[in-house]
Formats: C-alpha cells, sequence, structure tokens
C-alpha cells in the first residue's frame, strides 16, 4: 500500500539533477542542493543571499527526500542533500554517497487541520482514527513527513489502523497541506513548520503533539562525496549554520540547531 512508481515520481521533481549537469560545463560555479519541499523556503532565501555575496549560483532540486536520494544516487551529480529528517541518513550512509552532516535546524510533526480547528480535533495521535473526520497521512517510502509518521504511529500502534482509515496517501508535506487547504480532509499528520509559511498561514493550524510523542526531527546539511564543488559547498553550510542562517530557519518556522523557535 506504502509503494509508489519510483520512475514517476524522480520524473517530477522540481529541477531534475539531470538538466544540470550540462550547466555545470559552463564557467560560472553552481551549487546543486536536493532540498526536501518542507525546508524550500528558508533555503531559498539562504540560495539567494549565498549567490549574491559570493556569485556562485545555486540550484535547488526539491521532491519528496527518498525520492531525491534515489535522484542523486542515479545522476551522480550534485553538492549538498538536505532530507527532512536524519534517518534518510542513517538509512542511507553506508552507501558511500553522504558526507560530512551539519546539524543546522529541527521539525516537529503535528495534526495540523484548517484555521480554527472547526472539528476541535484534540492533541492526541488518536484524533486521527475520530470516525467523524476524513483524515490523510504521508507515505513513509516518498517523504520525511511519511517517514516520521509511521514512526508515531508505530509508537502508539496505530499504523495498521490509520493505514485503514485514510482516504489516500499524500506523497509529501505541501500535498498534505494542500488536501486541508482544498477542504478535502480534516486532519493530518504534518510537519509543523509548513502551518506558518505565508501561503499556509491563514487557512491551516497546528494541534501540537505531546514532546514524548512527537520528538524533534534533525534537520542536517549533508555534503555530498561525488561533489565538484565542495569548497562553495561548504561556505553554503557555513552559512546555513551561522546566526543569519539560523534566524532564516527560525523565521521559517523551524526550531533551530538549539531547540529555539519564533512560533
Amino acid at each position: 500500500m506504502w509503494s509508489l512508481s519510483r520512475r514517476a515520481v524522480l520524473a517530477g521533481l522540481a529541477v531534475s539533477p539531470f538538466a544540470v549537469t550540462a550547466a555545470r560545463a559552463q564557467a560560472r560555479p553552481e551549487l546543486l542542493i536536493y532540498c526536501g519541499i518542507t525546508m524550500v523556503k528558508p533555503v531559498k532565501e539562504l540560495a539567494d543571499l549565498f549567490e549574491a555575496r559570493t556569485g556562485v549560483k545555486v540550484t535547488l532540486s526539491q521532491g519528496g527526500s527518498e525520492d531525491l536520494y534515489d535522484a542523486l544516487k542515479m545522476a551522480r551529480v550534485g553538492d549538498i542533500y538536505f532530507p527532512g529528517s536524519d534517518s534518510f541518513r542513517k538509512n542511507h550512509l553506508a552507501e558511500g554517497f553522504l558526507g560530512d552532516a551539519t546539524l543546522v535546524a529541527h521539525n516537529v510533526a503535528a495534526l495540523m487541520v484548517a484555521k480554527g480547528n472547526p472539528k476541535g480535533v484534540k492533541p492526541e495521535v488518536r484524533e486521527l482514527l475520530r470516525p467523524d473526520l476524513a483524515m490523510v497521512v504521508c507515505n513513509p517510502d516518498t517523504g520525511s513527513i511519511g517517514a516520521e509518521t509511521q514512526k508515531i504511529l508505530d509508537r502508539a500502534g496505530l499504523t495498521e489502523q490509520v493505514l485503514t482509515q485514510a482516504a489516500f496517501l499524500a506523497t509529501d508535506s505541501r500535498n498534505l497541506t494542500q488536501a486541508i487547504k482544498g477542504g478535502r480532509i480534516d486532519v493530518t499528520l504534518n510537519w509543523r513548520a509548513t502551518a506558518f509559511f505565508p501561503e499556509n498561514r491563514d487557512a491551516v493550524e497546528v494541534v501540537d503533539l505531546d514532546t514524548t510523542v512527537s520528538q524533534p526531527a534533525r534537520l542536517e546539511l549533508n555534503l555530498l562525496t561525488f561533489s565538484t564543488q565542495a569548497e562553495a559547498a561548504r561556505r553554503f553550510v557555513a552559512l546555513a549554520a551561522s546566526a543569519e542562517g539560523q534566524a532564516v530557519f527560525r523565521k521559517h518556522g523551524f526550531l533551530d540547531a538549539s531547540l529555539k523557535g519564533d512560533y
């Protein structure tokens, strides 16, 4: 039930890594960052700052974290991998494509509902099973929030029940948010930072779970071992880890590396 077509998903990535290969032959330095969808906004802001200061162009390939890893593994081109949790590094480190990792932020899973919480959803993971609520969760084989959802449900012993009751399985956090905004569902489990994005904050809100149920996920920038722009990649990582970079992550609803947040 969890599986999706890898070929179809990889073909749909926002920026194909294969299209970047030709651009690499040009004289201007360029970084390619494989970025999970949830983190695109802060990374784009940091990329604009970095490009303005260094002249190094930064291109983002965005998608679900597992699909991005499959893409970089296939293409063997790029400089940084930024998945939605450190579990992807743990799962793939032995394959040899991921080099040094730097913690730059944290994200936390929370229940997401329409603005005003019209159905009165309580801060309990069992609310996903309320018979009066339409519910969707993310596929753990494609997006980081899917993998995190499975961890939370496994700990609660609710995985099979939730999968059976889900209206469908989304591919990533963005699709979960769109399902709430479009009125197709009443509740989901999503990364809380997405509720504070400008295009979402007037339409959705979060119902935070207890920290014993939903623990902060580490967000790490991973240098790629086949990078041809290693020095520039390290400079980008340094910017993200700096006080200025940490403020950017907090601005977009994330907890910083020290677990401080603005929301």
